[in-house]
């Protein structure tokens, strides 16, 4: 059973933004202070990345664990609406690998950033940050940074 009404609750969910969250702000700037340049939520592009630098033909997603299902601390299944909540969150779980793979296919390589990985006192933002340009001056095609 939900703690307010569902006029409330849509109200709450309808003001959860989609670009420019906090996690994926925190990665932007640690990049910008790197040196690295990039496009923001690139239309044209399957997923709409969140982050793209064209010069390394790279592309980041920055994933809220909840939204994307991730499997961590940070995300447990509504236990109101569980129905449409499993159609939902797994409708964006399938959509998120139709978008790796379409990208896959332009030869755009692919980072998948987890919230997780960012969020909390504990987290050390260095190896995020290390992971990430790491894999930018390599030739990986692939790589997700986890908490």
């Amino acid at each position: 059973m939900d703690i307010v009404d569902r006029e409330t609750r849509s109200r709450m969910m309808s003001g959860i933004k989609g670009k420019n969250t906090k996690p994926e702000l925190t990665i932007r700037k640690l990049l910008h202070k790197e040196g690295f340049r990039f496009r923001l939520h690139v239309k044209d592009l399957p997923g709409k990345p969140d982050i793209v630098l064209k010069k390394y033909n790279a592309v980041i997603f920055v994933h809220g664990c909840f939204w994307h299902r991730h499997d961590c601390k940070y995300f447990k299944w509504p236990k109101s609406r569980p129905d449409f909540w499993k159609e939902k969150l797994n409708g964006n779980v399938e959509n998120d690998r139709m978008n790796v793979k379409k990208l896959q296919s332009l030869d755009w390589r692919i980072c998948l950033v987890w919230e997780c990985s960012i969020r909390g006192a504990d987290k050390d933002i260095e190896r995020v940050k290390l992971e990430i340009t790491d894999w930018l001056k390599s030739d990986v095609d692939f790589v997700e940074v986890k908490g």
